[in-house]
């Protein structure tokens, strides 16, 4: 790749946007892929969901120039990737209500082509899932080192849906743990019902039911109202409420949780809880 001479105006901006890179390295989203593979992966829906979940902006646009930025300028960039400097052109907002200005300028860590060379993005389209820095119009922080994707009608397709959801007045809320669970057998046989109270980022309630009658097979759902709906139903797996789910809770019940007092109830409860899992299914993850 050509080397990009760069103004003073444009140190000035690598220096401040390595600044801002630093303070990437904490995103919540985790630990980061190491590998060319990891970080090439069509991004599947738990991907696209923690990348929409934590951006304030995501963001459309056209990279025009890169820099690659020396190994000891970006001393924790695995040896397989490289870390650019980009400056692009915005192309259209597709999320968020923060100005921002019709350049752009962020960093952003990228496998390495085979041979170990950084790739060329001039011209690319690519969407980027980001924080405005403060103060500016112009500079973006990416919610992990890796925050950018390169831009198709079918990735935006699948995209815009999922922001939809996030900003949408009935949104389910993140969920944080297990707070309760409880399971009371029936007078029949086989008959039970279990509740598995769920504790939330923002306290607005969430609550998961199971029943089950004899000779029917067990039934369960979730609600995210203060009313506990038996008739509840299970969230469709690639929505926001089966992502807040599968994504969040523990694959076991934790034993501070379960409130049942005799061995057989408890044991219930925890069976159920298993079931509630297995009928979400697991939360794929191609990005960490």
């Amino acid at each position: 790749m050509r080397r990009i001479k760069t103004n003073p105006s444009v140190a000035a901006a690598l220096v401040a946007a390595c600044l801002v890179m630093g303070g990437i390295a904490a995103s919540p989203l985790g630990a980061q892929p190491s590998s060319a593979a990891a970080s090439q992966a069509v991004p599947t829906y738990a991907d696209l969901a923690d990348l929409s979940d934590a951006a304030s902006l995501v963001i459309r646009a056209k990279v025009r120039r890169q820099a690659a930025l020396k190994p000891e300028r970006a001393p924790d960039v695995p040896a397989d990737m490289v870390r650019l400097y980009i400056e692009a052109e915005t192309i259209s907002l597709l999320s968020g209500s923060v100005p921002i200005g019709e350049s752009l300028t962020y960093l952003v860590d990228l496998p390495r082509t085979a041979k170990g060379k950084p790739p060329k993005l001039k011209k690319t389209e690519v969407i980027v899932f980001a924080r405005p820095v403060p103060r500016s119009q112009t500079q973006l922080q990416l919610v992990d080192p890796s925050a950018q994707l390169v831009w198709s009608p079918q990735l935006e397709g699948r995209l815009r849906p999922i922001l939809s959801e996030f900003v949408a007045n009935d949104a389910p809320p993140r969920i944080a743990s297990v707070r309760d669970a409880l399971s009371i057998a029936g007078n029949l046989v086989g008959e039970s019902e279990t509740q598995l109270f769920l504790e939330t980022a923002d306290n607005s309630p969430a609550a998961i039911t199971v029943t089950r009658r004899p000779g029917q097979a067990p039934r369960w759902g979730v609600s995210f109202s203060e009313l506990v709906d038996q008739s509840a139903r299970p969230p469709e797996r690639g929505t926001l409420a089966w992502y807040r789910l599968a994504c969040s809770l523990p694959a076991r019940l934790p034993p501070q949780a379960n409130l049942a007092r005799n061995a057989d109830d408890r044991a219930r409860t925890e069976s159920d809880y298993v079931f509630v899992m297995q009928a979400l299914g697991p939360c794929e993850r191609n990005r960490s």
